[in-house]
């Protein structure tokens, strides 16, 4: 064969070999409904491309430039295969989630991370967990920090200063918190925050520190009140379309797994540690003005939300979870360990 002609086959034959790897490697889409520069959007997209690099090319991973669904929709968008990768709040679509109520209580530790490990060992052992994930190939469950009370009026230093403001909660147990606090809530998703407040519609929020940053809402609140522990928690799934995970290469696949559980809810919930420290910085520069909760305050809201953990105990049940105030003192248990 003359050399030209071998030459040719063999740039023919190297062309063919990329194409082939080209076809053979998956693209994960990505949505994220909140902030591009926001902990969750910049963790999801660390988290895909960690697994890219560590699958060797045959991952990629394409963030979308916004949300194919409103934040309330995600689960379904994801469960559907409108997009391979995303984030919930399990309380943005009410009554779907009980079991994972679990991670919302007040009081419960003031990290991210201790929070959001202890929060997946349950979840790992509990399959009624599990069940209200049907559909889906779940990474993780995580929380974020500790849940503080913002407002645009007056400090807060008691419980009787809750009434009469209006307040805008995320859903899940931070909303049955609420009601029993005498504070009247909406439910509405976190991203629309900067406009109830801005325009008077809502007189506060219930957020994490890193919030007042993540939603540009320094210029509307005045006033924060912090707990000990936190007076709430938020609890998140970050999850794949199942569909999407079963077409996986095998050695794929073993990645995926390997990057989920508690590696994924570490990685999140110390991402989620560090933006509210910077939160709280970026609060106190701007103004904010701070509380803590004394002794009475926190006495007050223990008295107030007593009743909960039987009322959830008895949903979860319901649900087919097995002995939840166990899984409950578990949880607690987990934290203290982790802090």
């Amino acid at each position: 064969m003359p050399l030209s002609h071998a030459l040719r086959s063999l740039a023919l034959a190297g062309l063919v070999a990329v194409a082939a790897q080209a076809s053979a490697q998956v693209t994960l889409t990505m949505s994220s409904w909140v902030p591009p520069t926001h902990t969750l959007t910049e963790t999801q997209k660390a988290w895909c491309e960690m697994l890219a690099q560590k699958a060797a090319g045959k991952v990629r991973c394409n963030q979308l430039p916004r949300a194919v669904v409103a934040a309330p929709g995600t689960f379904d968008a994801v469960r559907n295969g409108l997009v391979d990768l995303s984030f919930t709040v399990h309380g943005y679509t009410p009554g779907r989630f009980v079991t994972t109520q679990l991670a919302e209580f007040p009081f419960l530790g003031d990290s991210a991370e201790a929070n959001s490990v202890a929060f997946q060992r349950i979840y790992q052992k509990t399959p009624a967990m599990q069940e209200e994930h049907k559909g889906v190939k779940v990474i993780a469950v995580f929380t974020h920090g500790p849940g503080i009370v913002f407002n645009t009026k007056r400090p807060i230093t008691k419980v009787e200063d809750l009434s009469g403001l209006k307040f805008r909660v995320g859903g899940g147990m931070v909303n049955e918190i609420s009601k029993a606090l005498g504070m009247n809530v909406t439910l509405k998703p976190a991203p629309e925050s900067y406009e109830l407040l801005s325009t008077g519609v809502m007189d506060g929020t219930l957020f994490p520190a890193e919030s007042i940053e993540g939603f540009k809402l320094d210029k509307v609140v005045k006033y924060a009140t912090r707990f000990p522990g936190g007076l709430y928690n938020t609890s998140f799934v970050f999850m794949m379309n199942e569909n999407t995970y079963n077409n996986l290469p095998a050695d794929v696949k073993k990645i995926v797994d390997e990057m989920s559980g508690e590696f994924a809810a570490r990685m999140i919930g110390r991402g989620w540690d560090k933006v509210d420290t910077r939160g709280m910085a970026f609060m106190q520069a701007a103004g904010v003005q701070f509380t803590m909760a004394d002794a009475a305050f926190v006495n007050a809201v223990k008295q107030r939300t007593a009743g909960l953990e039987d009322a959830w105990a008895k949903a979860a049940e319901a649900k087919g979870m097995k002995d939840p105030k166990k899984a409950l003192a578990d949880f607690r248990a987990e934290i203290k360990k982790l802090q």
